[in-house]
């Protein structure tokens, strides 16, 4: 078995969504062995890159598959791929105990559709709910909301994108 240090990370995306007010999508998750406790069950959309893949195509079709939203403009990307460790307590048993954690990319996007459009419940393609629930949320909230070992990822992609909040 590889020790939990020589594990690589998972290559992902990370969005942030952001309406015309300046809030922020986040979603509530529906289920996870990471979370521990009822009050860190919210956050961005995120998820994995194929091989091969372009990250902001990735980033487009992740957040599709998990919000069925494709209203959206590029505001801006952090240079930096962000990582964060999953928790040795939960590592062997989340990701087929294949992953450390996971490396990501992190995109602003403005959203330009209406809230109508977006559809957690029953995602395109028979994908399945990675949420239960949505809501928008001002950004400088959203490291409270995230499970505590994503939250330096988070303050960073909110100091990162702050300026994008309006306008």
């Amino acid at each position: 078995m590889t020790r939990y240090e020589d594990l690589p990370y998972r290559t992902c995306v990370g969005m942030m969504l952001i309406n015309k007010e300046g809030l922020v999508f986040i979603g509530r998750r529906t289920s996870g062995i990471e979370h521990v406790d009822e009050s860190h069950i919210w956050q961005m959309p995120q998820g994995g890159v194929d091989p091969g893949e372009d990250a902001w195509e990735a980033a487009k079709r992740e957040l599709y598959e998990e919000t069925s939203v494709r209203s959206v403009e590029k505001l801006g990307e952090i240079a930096d791929w962000l990582t964060y460790d999953i928790p040795r307590t939960v590592a062997g048993r989340t990701w087929k105990g294949r992953y450390r954690g996971q490396r990501q990319k992190w995109f602003a996007m403005r959203f330009t559709g209406k809230d109508s459009e977006i559809n957690v419940e029953h995602p395109p393609g028979g994908h399945k709910a990675e949420f239960i629930g949505w809501r928008w949320e001002p950004m400088k909230n959203l490291p409270d909301l995230i499970i505590p070992f994503k939250r330096p990822v988070y303050d960073r992609v909110v100091r990162e994108f702050l300026k994008l909040a309006k306008g």
